[in-house]
């Protein structure tokens, strides 16, 4: 298959999009195209067609995705997030992923159990599980990896929460208990867990 270079335009002081048979959009900086000797008309063979696709711009979404995990720790649908947004094709994206997870630099697993042992003084099991499968963490890596690193008393998470707060069940009046109480359903403690701390902590 040959793909026809059919439109050819900066969109920035650095990149240049360009337009292959009138239905195939690549972003490319002003030097990578003018290195491949890039003009609107040209006809690129399949072979040309993939070394642009993965020698150019799949080589550059692998060093962002180093970049971007050295910068902080991702999930494999973070990671693919935020290359998207980057406008990297999906074939890029792919080459990219599949580079840092041969090189153990992308792992689900690891992430999720630093997760886990980071914010479960602060977070309940609930809100943990929740929090991972929103980040693209499978639902049975959550749970290997929570039977194996969540450790924290809830109902001394809720207590320390509310001495951090400075919260006193018997000093405050309705309203500043539900306002606590919601607070500490959004975390995700269990309504029964809240209620008998929030009341031994009135009789205390």
């Amino acid at each position: 298959m040959q793909y026809q270079i059919t439109d050819l335009k900066k969109t920035d002081a650095k990149r240049v999009e360009i337009c292959l048979n009138g239905e195939i959009f690549l972003w490319l900086y002003q030097g990578e195209a003018r290195s491949l000797s890039l003009t609107k008309g040209m006809i690129l063979s399949e072979e040309q067609y993939e070394n642009l696709l993965h020698g150019v711009i799949g080589k550059r979404a692998i060093k962002r995705a180093v970049h971007l995990i050295e910068r902080q720790e991702r999930t494999e649908r973070q990671l693919r997030e935020k290359l998207s947004l980057s406008e990297y094709p999906e074939e890029a994206v792919e080459d990219a992923v599949s580079y840092v997870k041969k090189r153990r630099y992308l792992d689900d697993e690891r992430y999720a159990r630093t997760f886990i042992r980071f914010h479960q003084t602060e977070r309940s099991k609930m809100r943990l599980k929740s929090d991972l499968i929103k980040r693209g963490v499978s639902k049975d890596v959550i749970e290997r990896c929570m039977e194996e690193e969540f450790s924290s008393d809830e109902k001394a998470q809720i207590r320390a929460l509310l001495e951090k707060k400075g919260f006193s069940q018997s000093e405050a009046d309705r309203n500043e208990s539900r306002k606590m109480y919601q607070f500490l359903m959004r975390r995700g403690f269990r309504s029964s867990d809240i209620l008998a701390v929030m009341n031994q902590n009135e009789d205390a």
